[in-house]
């Protein structure tokens, strides 16, 4: 090996490797296969040259292409955060604590429409959805049940939610209170990624330059209050979903971050005091070395761009991901063949240096999963963290002629689309005038042509299909829960303190039609028992509706 490389592999070990492995030593002393060949923690070219260090590197060290840890799942395995929520708190609290107990190491809580849109369960506009797509919160009552016997101090929480990310937040900070445990104290992650919202999924609430708004709000909080919350979960997962390619994927999630990074600064914050709790959330889809490449030319882009743009600091410059299987490659038919799917897709997930993981039930195309197939769900990952050995060395698909290839590629293709947005003036213009939405709406149009004209084969949809008689152990939720969670609002209004609630709304409004941060407003209507729904009423007679533009 070259003088360059070696003292490169020196450097490395003095000031990232040793002092990783002193703080976190690896799971194991010696690792090996089943002949005992012993299995190093990675692995060079022969002759590195200098384009494989300002490429690839080392672990833990920009551009991060191998990952952003030192020691990566030897170290630690990846958290393996299952996403849940159903009907009411009390439901998905039971489901919650069967999936601690069972192994998994972190919860991702998903809500339901109403919770998503701002509006409380006794809305006419919630009507037959409460419960429906993930559990309803409606206000502060609610969160303790959902969190009830679970140390806030003990677990690390991820929160599906963005319109109303900075009230959950708040609901979550004042169950934490209430336990005893101060918000410094408190870990996780609050999606907060309105962007996508306007490209890809459509869970909107105000304008995009009031939403952004709110954002760095939430981040400068962050900042002083909960340190140890990553801010944002900017996601790519929903734009897949919608239809795009990978590379686009890549693109319109990093443009999104581009543009949360330069509203933080424009706002007074310094990159450096924010961007180490930036957090992105990917999709896991069934190209398996296209999903392993994407991910580490994620990681370098990411990389290049802060450092590039914003002159970020190393550990700025990381990109750190939570990743999903692919909800839209769910099947219908044939459900059995979606663990199949899913274990392939989790693992180029895992090859990819993902830090946390998902994995979709199987029967997630009829319904929400059952206790039974979430559990299945789990028991993937844990085989695949346990029994397949591929935890037990780093990056290890690097230096792959194809995925190498596809790396640099998927670099190349989405800055070029990254370049291409910032001609329009960046993001937020861009989705104002569609840019990103006709893009996706096109490829998802090409990926649907390529099924139907079985270019590209389904097993058990377009292909090799078989008469099956229709599931009926699925997950269905009782009307009645609605009724019952109207209810539970009645009464809460019925016992708070009702002039309390009016004066923090108040207060909440002129801090809305002023410049002063949101959050402390938010919390101190979240203690008074305030609902979801009125605070973001409040919110909606300042900022307004947003109301999408068509493009076609």
């Amino acid at each position: 090996m070259g003088k360059d490389f070696l003292e490169s592999k020196k450097k490395w070990e003095e000031s990232v490797l040793n002092p990783a492995l002193t703080k976190h030593p690896e799971r194991q002393k010696r690792f090996e296969t089943l002949s005992d060949i012993e299995v190093d923690r990675i692995y060079f070219p022969e002759d590195p040259t200098e384009e494989y260090l300002e490429n690839s590197g080392f672990p833990g060290q920009f551009p991060f292409t191998r990952g952003v840890q030192p020691t990566m799942y030897r170290g630690r395995h990846w958290t393996m955060r299952m996403y849940a929520g159903f009907g009411d708190a009390k439901l998905s609290n039971e489901r919650y604590r069967k999936l601690i107990a069972r192994g998994g190491t972190g919860l991702s809580v998903a809500f339901d429409l109403p919770t998503q849109m701002g509006l409380d369960s006794d809305n006419p506009l919630s009507k037959g959805e409460v419960g429906k797509s993930g559990v309803a919160i409606d206000s502060l009552e609610d969160m303790e049940i959902l969190f009830k016997d679970i140390p806030l101090d003990k677990v690390s929480t991820s929160m599906t939610i963005n319109s109303t990310a900075s009230i959950l937040l708040c609901f979550y900070m004042a169950v934490a209170e209430k336990q005893g445990v101060s918000s410094d104290k408190i870990s996780g992650t609050i999606q907060n990624d309105l962007l996508k919202e306007y490209i890809a999924r459509g869970t909107y609430i105000y304008p995009p330059r009031h939403s952004m708004r709110i954002i760095t709000d939430l981040f400068a909080f962050c900042k002083q209050n909960v340190p140890r919350w990553n801010t944002i979960s900017i996601s790519g997962y929903h734009i897949r979903e919608a239809g795009s390619t990978a590379v686009q994927e890549v693109a319109f999630t990093l443009a999104n971050g581009l543009a949360y990074v330069k509203a933080a600064i424009d706002s007074g914050l310094k990159v450096d005091e924010f961007a180490q709790r930036l957090s992105f959330f990917f999709n896991s889809h069934n190209n398996f070395l296209e999903e392993v490449a994407k991910f580490r030319a994620a990681r370098r882009l990411w990389a290049r761009l802060m450092r590039e743009r914003f002159n970020a600091k190393e550990r700025s410059c990381m990109l750190r991901f939570h990743t999903q299987t692919g909800g839209s490659t769910l099947q219908a038919q044939q459900i059995d063949n979606n663990i199949a799917r899913v274990a392939y897709q989790a693992m180029s997930a895992v090859f990819g240096g993902t830090q946390s993981l998902h994995t979709n039930s199987k029967d997630e195309a009829l319904a929400l999963p059952t206790e039974a197939s979430a559990t299945t769900a789990l028991r993937t990952q844990q085989v695949l963290a346990y029994e397949t050995g591929i935890a037990d060395t780093i990056d290890p698909f690097a230096g792959s002629y194809l995925v190498e290839h596809l790396t640099d590629e998927m670099e190349q293709q989405a800055l070029n689309y990254i370049e291409e947005i910032d001609s329009l003036g960046g993001a937020v213009a861009a989705i104002e005038d569609g840019f990103q939405q006709k893009e996706i709406q096109e490829a998802a149009y090409q990926y649907q042509k390529a099924i139907e004209e079985k270019h590209l084969i389904i097993v058990g949809t377009n292909k090799f299909q078989m008469d099956e008689a229709p599931t009926r152990d699925i997950l269905r939720v009782d009307p009645a829960l609605e009724k019952t969670q109207r209810e539970r609002i009645k009464r809460l209004k019925e016992k708070r303190d009702n002039p309390a609630v009016a004066k923090a709304l108040a207060a909440l409004k002129r801090a809305a039609e002023g410049d002063a941060n949101l959050l402390p407003h938010i919390l101190h209507a979240a203690r008074c028992l305030t609902t979801l729904g009125e605070i973001s009423d409040t919110l909606r007679e300042v900022f307004g509706k947003y109301q999408e533009k068509i493009v076609l």
